[in-house]
C-alpha cells in the first residue's frame, strides 16, 4: 500500500520560510518522479513543482519560481519543498504526489498517488 505523508505546514507571516516534507512508503521511490501541488479554497488544484526520479531536473510554476525549491533524498524516501519569501497568495493545502515514471509533470492527472495534504496559511 502506497502512502505519502506530508508534514511541515502551518501558520506563517508574509516573508517567512517553511519547509514541507513528504515521506513515501510502499513504492519504488527511487524510480518515481515526485510533485507538489496546492489547492486554495474555491480554486482548482494547481501545479507547484516537480522533480525527476534522481533529482536531475526540476520544474516550477511561474508563481513560485525563484522562491520555492523542490528536492529529494532517495535514501530517506522523502521529497521536500522549501518555500521562501512566502506570500498570502501561497495559502493553500499542499499535496505531495508520486508518478510511476522517471519524469515529472505539471499535470495532476499524470500522478498515480497522492498524500492527504498539509495546510499552509500565510498572513499579511
Amino acid at each position: 500500500q502506497v502512502q505519502l505523508v506530508e508534514s511541515g505546514g502551518g501558520l506563517s507571516q508574509a516573508g517567512d520560510s517553511l519547509r514541507l516534507s513528504c515521506a513515501a512508503s510502499g513504492l519504488t521511490f527511487g524510480s518515481s518522479a515526485m510533485g507538489w501541488f496546492r489547492q486554495a479554497p474555491g480554486k482548482e488544484r494547481e501545479f507547484v513543482a516537480a522533480i525527476t526520479w534522481n533529482g536531475g531536473r526540476t520544474s516550477y510554476a511561474a508563481s513560485v519560481k525563484g522562491r520555492f525549491i523542490i528536492s529529494r533524498d532517495n535514501a530517506q524516501n522523502t521529497v521536500y519543498l522549501q518555500m521562501n519569501s512566502l506570500k498570502p497568495e501561497d495559502t493553500a493545502v499542499y499535496y505531495c504526489a508520486a508518478r510511476k515514471s522517471y519524469s515529472g509533470s505539471p499535470g495532476p492527472g499524470d500522478y498515480d498517488y497522492w498524500g492527504q495534504g498539509t495546510q499552509v496559511t500565510v498572513s499579511s
